[in-house]
């Protein structure tokens, strides 16, 4: 998966004051301490953020069955019952053979032990065979996921991961989003800066975070930036730091 990426080194208190920004109206805890900073100094260093709504377009689901016995042979045989009754059931669900992918079959020999000491037999043999389904159908492969329980009825040995959702379109978003933080640290600056009858000049230092990438509504932040791929809806959070010359 695709890691959230991040520019320049914030320091630990960094988000901290993100979310006391987010939390206040108006931005009085960061405006008094700026509005203090221009008494002192020819520079500004504001916080601007960017926030918008976004829905995943891309989902990648992966299962597997696996079967032991005494023998290869008799393993190979449970597997491959189990894995056509899951393609077919796939299948049956609208999923088009391009979109589901098999990994090679996992084998895994379990070794006989007497009083803790392995005696060299081998006792069974597990085999496990992963399903991979990846499409655009974002809200049609979450309900076949939901369904898929229906195999565990029939007795199939089925287990399901939670499925991942994506957005494939972060790296222009990223571009928008830091523009739109940008002007939030702008804005933020000259409301300042016009109190104390000084202008903004230009910028000396800007540095980005991570991303955010977090639940529809979620206050989740790190410093390392989030990615939530376990739900479909999200927010996506972008924020800047900008030093301006004050005039």
């Amino acid at each position: 998966m695709a890691n959230p990426e991040k520019v320049g080194g914030f320091p630990q208190i960094f988000w901290g004051m993100v979310a006391i920004a987010i939390a206040l109206t108006g931005g009085a805890i960061i405006g008094s301490s700026a509005l203090r900073s221009l008494r002192a100094s020819d520079s500004l260093t504001i916080i601007g953020s960017a926030k918008r709504p976004i829905q995943s377009d891309y989902v990648v689901w992966q299962s597997s069955v696996s079967t032991q016995q005494p023998t290869l042979q008799q393993a190979y045989q449970d597997l491959k019952r189990y894995s056509e009754r899951v393609i077919a059931y796939l299948q049956s669900q609208k999923i088009s053979n391009d979109a589901i992918s098999l990994s090679a079959i996992a084998t895994e020999a379990i070794p006989e032990y007497i009083n803790g000491n392995p005696t060299g037999k081998t006792l069974a043999y597990k085999l496990t065979q992963r399903f991979e389904v990846k499409s655009k159908d974002v809200n049609g492969i979450a309900k076949v996921a939901q369904s898929s329980t229906d195999l565990i009825n029939e007795g199939i040995p089925f287990v399901s991961d939670a499925p991942q959702y994506l957005y494939t379109e972060l790296s222009q978003l990223r571009v928008e989003m830091i523009a739109e933080a940008a002007k939030d640290a702008k804005s933020r600056a000259d409301a300042i800066a016009s109190v104390t009858g000084s202008r903004v000049g230009v910028v000396r230092r800007a540095e980005t975070d991570a991303f955010q990438i977090t639940p529809r509504f979620s206050t989740e932040v790190s410093g390392g930036g989030v990615y939530n791929t376990t739900t479909i809806d999200k927010d996506i959070t972008a924020v800047v730091s900008i030093t301006f010359a004050v005039d």
